[in-house]
């Protein structure tokens, strides 16, 4: 190798793509927008349930029943057997989120008794099941359970009881 070749393949000044220059350039006609309308202007994306003028499908079904889906809880599962290579004897919540046992946003954590534990441990969590509250008594441990978020309906003023009227004298 000589230093006439330490260089060799490296462009200081990369010319610049020119489109929409005419099919001599192989980058006229469309200048790489790919085809013609909405999609072929910068700004707007057109949505993925956007039909153009027609009634969008989601408006054309019927719509029937009730969905949950706002007032379901989610739930982070943890097992027993994960807690035990926890460091500590207390476990919060703040523990098991920060370890990655409780990963994502979820509304509470539940554990479960898959697994054995073989220390004493003070366990804080929304939900436990049968098993893992028996095994955990078992190794000498507690189980905290700590309160929820509340998920009722929101009472609106016409559902507050009203202040009793009273009487003039």
């Amino acid at each position: 190798m000589d230093l006439s070749t330490v260089h060799e393949g490296i462009h200081r000044h990369k010319k610049k793509k020119r489109v929409g220059r005419g099919p001599g350039s192989k980058k006229g006609r469309t200048a790489t927008r790919g085809g013609k309308g909405q999609t072929a202007r910068s700004g707007d994306i057109p949505r993925l349930l956007k039909e153009g003028g027609q009634m969008p499908l989601f408006r054309r079904l019927p719509k029937r029943g009730f969905n949950n889906n706002q007032f379901r809880l989610t739930f982070a599962v943890v097992n027993v057997g994960d807690l035990g290579k926890l460091e500590g004897d207390d476990v919060t919540l703040d523990l098991l989120k920060s370890s990655g046992l409780a990963k994502h946003r979820h509304d509470e954590i539940k554990i479960l008794g898959e697994g054995d534990l073989d220390r004493k441990l003070k366990v804080h969590a929304h939900k436990f099941s049968a098993q893992a509250k028996e095994k955990i008594e078992k190794a000498g441990g507690e189980c905290v359970v700590v309160p929820g978020k509340h998920r009722g309906p929101k009472i609106k003023n016409k559902m507050r009881p009203r202040k009793p009227k009273v009487a003039v004298t």
